[in-house]
């Protein structure tokens, strides 16, 4: 399913006045990891995200709202579900925490793993602007719900 049909399914049922929606894969370029990341949201492990603040400082672009929807798509860009953004808050790297952690829903739920992943894929989305990873980087979290799948 699209991303318009899934939007369209959830407005006929749904009182969504002025409101619009983001809609983006988890993980980058990495096929196997957004398709990964999709499924545990789905299902309802995972249930907060976390990304480089420097980024949206770079592209210009405001930190997720609260009560944002997010339709949330596969490495194919179809569709998956429709998330609602609950809880947005930045700290450091070394402050997010382990219930931050856990939230995230992958590995072993923990922030030794969390710490592991996310400085990996922070270091190399940074790559991309000439940037270096920092450990006191500043992190945006984002919790959300899913309000809507097939």
């Amino acid at each position: 399913m699209t991303e318009k049909e899934m939007w369209n399914l959830y407005t006929k049922n749904n009182d969504v006045k002025n409101k619009t929606y983001d809609a983006w894969c988890f993980g980058g370029d990495a096929s196997s990891i957004a398709n990964e990341l999709a499924k545990l949201v789905v299902n309802g492990i995972k249930t907060a995200t976390a990304s480089a603040y420097q980024l949206y400082e770079i592209e210009n672009s405001p930190l997720p709202p609260i009560g944002g929807l997010n339709i949330i798509l596969d490495s194919d860009n179809n569709a998956v579900c429709i998330t609602e953004t609950t809880k947005v808050y930045t700290c450091p790297f070394l402050e997010v925490s382990e219930s931050h952690a856990f939230k995230e829903g992958e590995g072993d739920f923990s922030l030794a793993y969390w710490r592991k992943v996310h400085k990996d894929f922070f270091s190399k989305e940074l790559k991309v602007y000439d940037l270096d990873f920092d450990e006191n980087m500043i992190i945006v979290c984002e919790e959300f719900e899913v309000v809507w799948k097939e």
